[in-house]
């Protein structure tokens, strides 16, 4: 709400309790004589509090000074008033020896326009202070979104890279050992790189493509040889329609391909389940561990601890992420609520 749109509201409220307040006091143009000043200081301290205090010295935390000069602002609005309302061309000035022998005189002019000039900065100030806080959360709100969005792009972009190497390492291993095969690996590279160029641009995507992705990423795989690997999977997807952030089971995947070294292991193993629902999603994945170390790339994938990472940010509070690792297995058990409940 813009300031003008503020202002206005204040005049258009304090319009209407003045009215109300002539209609059942049931009072003549008098009423209008006496208040209409009070009416328009109220306009004149909230303007300068909507225009001026508020925006120069409240929202800039300098409480101190924003009391010091509130207080002045109001009482000097008061006095104008209160001289104002008792100069002798009102009538509002005590006839000499009015207090003596009367009725209790009534609080002073000053008093109570000062009492009606605060009751209308301080609700001014109150609501000032809501709308202020209300934007700044907002533009919280906003700008970690925006952190978010980077940081998920930058997490993206390192994708692509580790998996378009991998993938024509492959390809240059395959075409070396049976050419005639050549073709249905480019094949196979084909859909996983439209996967890529385009569904993943796509915030989420359904679970059935994220495992149709998987399942060509360890077709190339296979392909590198013309020896079975053992590698067993087990998809049961109940919902195949749910969806999930692309790009998030395949790092492990990744990553137990390459220190399983199962194609040099004999007793080498890899294990992988996905089962999904409309409640959640689980992902499993078990991989024997070679004594040999695993030969790193010369271009890095986003590795486990951004994958980690990307899942806080997608999924806070809605994931469950297990990592055991012994000597001989590693194995990752991975939970995604997609009702947001544990």
């Amino acid at each position: 709400m813009k300031q003008t749109h503020r202002f206005l509201f204040h005049v258009f409220l304090w319009m209407a309790i003045w009215l109300m307040a002539w209609l059942l006091l049931n009072e003549d143009a008098r009423f209008l004589n006496k208040n209409v000043p009070s009416f328009i200081m109220q306009m004149v301290v909230i303007a300068a509090l909507i225009y001026i205090t508020a925006p120069a010295l409240l929202f800039k935390k300098k409480y101190v000074l924003f009391g010091i000069v509130s207080i002045v602002l109001v009482i000097t609005c008061s006095f104008l008033i209160s001289e104002n309302l008792m100069s002798p061309e009102n009538g509002m000035r005590p006839p000499p020896g009015a207090r003596r022998g009367g009725p209790p005189m009534a609080p002073p002019q000053i008093l109570i326009q000062f009492l009606i000039l605060s009751i209308a900065y301080v609700l001014a100030t109150f609501v000032e202070t809501f709308l202020f806080a209300q934007k700044k959360e907002e533009e919280t709100i906003r700008n970690k979104n925006e952190n978010l969005q980077m940081e998920l792009k930058f997490l993206k972009s390192q994708i692509n890279p580790h998996f378009l190497f991998n993938s024509l390492n492959n390809i240059y291993a395959l075409s070396v050992i049976d050419s005639g095969r050549t073709q249905e690996s480019i094949g196979t590279l084909s859909d996983m790189l439209r996967y890529v160029l385009y569904e993943c641009e796509q915030p989420m995507v359904s679970i059935k493509k994220e495992i149709a992705y998987i399942s060509n990423y360890l077709d190339l795989f296979r392909l590198k040889s013309s020896k079975p690997f053992p590698i067993k999977t087990d998809f049961k997807l109940s919902n195949s329609n749910a969806t999930i952030a692309p790009m998030i089971f395949i790092p492990f995947v990744e990553n137990a391909l390459k220190h399983g070294n199962i194609d040099h292991m004999a007793d080498g193993y890899l294990d992988i389940k996905v089962r999904s629902d409309d409640q959640k999603i689980d992902f499993f994945v078990s991989n024997s561990v070679s004594k040999m170390p695993a030969q790193k790339d010369a271009v890095g994938g986003i590795g486990l601890e951004n994958v980690k990472k990307r899942l806080e940010i997608l999924y806070p509070d809605k994931h469950e992420l297990n990592i055991e690792q012994t000597p001989k297995s590693y194995t990752v058990n991975l939970s995604i609520n997609l009702d947001g409940t544990h």
